[in-house]
């Protein structure tokens, strides 16, 4: 039976997107939900909310304030420079290599008003992580911070990146760029040009380039926007209108689509101020939800885990929070009530999505969170199509399980270069197999029960199995070797491996740790490595038996605990 929050929502949004709403609905040649009545492009979005957010504060980062009038200007003039000075055409990748900063922003605006791929790099990754994706990309320019032109420059793989100060204020930082400047004229874009490539771990191991159009991403961050406005709509028909102006703190990496998408592109859309955060701490997140009166905050569980347990987090006023969401990993059950005791005035929510959506698909809030906490909520309406796919892809009834398919305009185009791949990801009918298992309640509730795919989601970061394994096997002294997630109370899942050596009995982790450190990026290193003295389970195929090896060993934690 649906709750009174959801009657209420469902009312509120039919009123937003009906004949007289402000948000109007299409569909678009596959029959899937379009907003028809904002800008279909990301150059056409920015023009247009940056004009009507004008003056409104876009970015806070450290003593610079800079409006949404200023990152449109910034971002046009080096619209120009990409087209004028480095022969940036339609279609091109420009790669982007930087820590949060506004000149990553405004780069990313400029790359996509250039008619621009935005091709964005994690900024985590080891040089040979680097050059898969930059052989996969093949860019035409690469914009790197001096810390990530550092790892770039170690692929050997050319032209230079344009290097960029990003530590500067925006003026400085940009100058490299802007020393090539031209009057360029912008391409007209249209909204099935390609527009991003992001980066996703699958269970191969190498990175896929996830291709989206402008309109895959605009209809992206409409689904997060319609959201917004029910809930607004629901808290003014209350009587109870936000006290603060929106405003987020920026503390995901903008490589990411959760920091992409409904933060980074979303807040255009809905006029929200953006406290950039170069790393993340939360002692200093504490700090600038007060300083800077923050009334949404979103990140990894970690996060707002984090933040509940800091010693000093009842020394500030945090009572400008409204919402802490999460999303790109599970959040454990129990930090629900945690999080609605330890921050009175702000309610916890959760999203599911995938890079593949363009991170959309679910989102779970306020009372109803509470009310379904292992839930990660109904699918985004009217936008997201949710399916629980069984065998031969037939749409399985409420209750059964299966693996969960979504189906969106937000939907990636597909893989760069990988037509394998991107036929393998999307049903006959149009849904992404998202590789999770799960099943829909009597009230449209997804529940996330188990994955296919061999991904450990560390604190976010999508883990490839095989990825890790390899690396163990590229020792001398390893046989045998399985890699899979055990839980985290912190992290939600970390990596965990089980080796086995013919000939070398001496192994330590610490000696294994410091060989893979030089292979694979920190956040990939196992958590725990266990050694057997003999050889490893198999299945009747002659595969490892990962499945008994992670149960067992599971076990063995949980006794421990």
């Amino acid at each position: 039976m649906p709750s009174e929050l959801d009657r209420k929502f469902d009312a509120v949004l039919a009123a937003a997107t009906g004949p007289e709403g402000r948000v109007q609905f299409g569909t678009d040649p596959q029959g899937r939900a379009i907003v028809t009545n904002l800008p279909a492009t990301l150059p056409l979005l920015f023009d247009a909310f940056c004009m009507l957010h004008a003056e409104t504060t876009a970015i806070v980062a450290e003593d610079e304030r800079l409006t949404f009038a200023d990152l449109g200007g910034h971002a046009t003039r080096v619209a120009k420079a990409l087209v004028g000075g480095f022969g940036i055409g339609k279609g091109d990748r420009v790669a982007i290599a930087m820590r949060n900063a506004p000149a990553w922003i405004v780069t990313y605006m400029a790359v996509l008003k250039a008619g621009g791929v935005a091709t964005l790099i994690n900024g985590w990754w080891q040089p040979h992580e680097l050059d898969h994706a930059l052989r996969l990309a093949d860019p035409k320019l690469v914009i790197a911070d001096v810390s990530r032109a550092k790892k770039l420059e170690a692929t050997g793989l050319g032209p230079a990146p344009v290097v960029l100060p990003v530590d500067r204020h925006l003026d400085e930082a940009l100058a490299p760029l802007l020393a090539r400047s031209g009057d360029a004229v912008l391409p007209d874009v249209a909204p099935e040009d390609d527009a991003t490539i992001l980066f996703t771990s699958g269970s191969t191991g190498a990175a896929k380039g996830a291709l989206s159009t402008h309109r895959a991403v605009t209809t992206g961050v409409y689904a997060y926007a319609v959201g917004l406005i029910t809930l607004l709509g629901i808290l003014e028909s209350e009587g109870r209108p936000p006290a603060n102006p929106p405003k987020t703190l920026v503390n995901v990496p903008l490589f990411h689509v959760t920091g992409e998408i409904p933060v980074l592109l979303n807040s255009f859309v809905i006029g929200r101020g953006m406290v950039l955060m170069s790393k993340w701490d939360a002692g200093e997140a504490l700090r600038l939800i007060e300083k800077e009166k923050i009334t949404y905050f979103v990140g990894v569980p970690t996060m707002s885990l984090e933040l509940m347990q800091h010693p000093d987090r009842t020394k500030y006023d945090l009572s400008s929070l409204t919402d802490i969401a999460a999303g790109g990993a599970p959040r454990p059950v129990s930090h629900v009530g945690r999080l609605r005791e330890s921050f009175g005035t702000a309610q916890p929510a959760l999203g599911y999505g995938l890079t593949e959506t363009n991170a959309v698909g679910c989102s779970n809030f306020w009372s109803n969170y509470a009310d379904k906490p292992s839930s990660t909520g109904r699918p985004q309406r009217p936008i997201v199509e949710l399916a629980i796919l069984g065998p031969g892809d037939v749409h399985l009834p409420h209750g059964e399980r299966g693996e969960i398919g979504i189906r969106s305009a937000a939907n990636i185009k597909g893989y760069w270069r990988d037509p394998a791949a991107t036929a393998a990801a999307f049903t006959a009918d149009g849904f992404f197999r998202t590789g999770d298992v799960g099943y829909l309640d009597e009230d449209d509730y997804l529940f996330i029960v188990d994955r296919l795919k061999d991904i450990i989601i560390r604190g976010g970061e999508n883990i490839s199995s095989q990825e890790v394994e390899a690396s163990l096997y590229a020792h001398p002294s390893i046989s045998e070797a399985s890699v899979f997630g055990v839980a985290d109370e912190r992290l939600g899942e970390v990596p965990a491996a089980v080796v086995y050596s013919e000939r070398d009995s001496g192994l330590t982790m610490e000696g294994l740790l410091d060989f893979l450190g030089a292979r694979l990026a920190a956040f990939k290193l196992p958590a725990y490595i266990w050694f057997q003295d003999a050889p490893l389970p198999k299945l009747g195929t002659g595969k490892i038996d990962r499945i008994t090896l992670r149960e067992r060993y599971r076990r063995e934690l949980d006794a421990s605990a």
